[in-house]
């Protein structure tokens, strides 16, 4: 397991901006805290992002034939904290 400052770079490419800060809410538990401070599993066949608290998968990416797929349903919430803006 690592955190998710590992995925920094994977995360930026996906969502063209810097995503360590960005504040998410769990779909399952509610727990918030910056993407930096989850779980992440890069050993699967992609990348699992996983609730420190609950341990739902938060967001799994997965590249196929070039193209990189984003599950993000169990996120209910992801936001910036310095403006607040949503993603």
């Amino acid at each position: 397991m690592l955190d998710g400052n590992a995925i920094a770079g994977t995360m930026t490419e996906v969502f063209g901006a810097e995503m360590t800060l960005v504040v998410a809410t769990c779909a399952g538990c509610g727990a918030q805290g910056p993407l930096a401070e989850t779980a992440v599993y890069v050993s699967a066949p992609g990348i699992v992002v996983r609730c420190r608290s609950c341990d739902t998968a938060l967001m799994v990416v997965v590249e196929r034939d070039g193209v990189c797929c984003v599950d993000v349903r169990g996120i209910a919430d992801l936001r910036e904290p310095a403006s607040g803006r949503r993603w």
